[in-house]
């Protein structure tokens, strides 16, 4: 199983097929990913423990346990852990034609990653 360590938490990867991946994703507190969109993919997170704030195009929203979220190919977004002692953990299912992390189009990021 695949696993990353970033500046903001941690993944596993599940799944890696033809059609979609699947990882598993957790954001330490305090941690956020970048604000950023994909050409080739859509996603779908589902908080699994904790609160995720999530940004898309621009609108906030705290997310709990349970609730799903649908980012759309091209759509900017972002989640972060607004916890001070909690990490927030969610599963991201990748649709589309490609899922190489150089598919990621980062509009904003707080570790200078390009």
């Amino acid at each position: 199983m695949e696993h990353d360590i970033r500046p903001w938490g941690e993944y596993f990867v599940l799944e890696d097929k033809d059609t979609h991946k699947v990882k598993r994703i957790k954001v330490k507190p305090k941690g956020r990913l970048s604000y950023q969109y994909h050409h080739k993919r859509s996603e779908v997170w589902t908080i699994v423990s904790g609160v995720g704030r999530i940004t898309l195009d621009g609108q906030v929203k705290d997310y709990q346990p349970g609730e799903v979220i649908q980012i759309s190919q091209g759509m900017k977004h972002r989640i972060e852990n607004p916890s001070e002692n909690e990490d927030c953990v969610f599963i991201e299912v990748q649709l589309g034609t490609y899922f190489g992390e150089d598919d990621i189009v980062r509009i904003e990021d707080d570790y200078n990653r390009n």
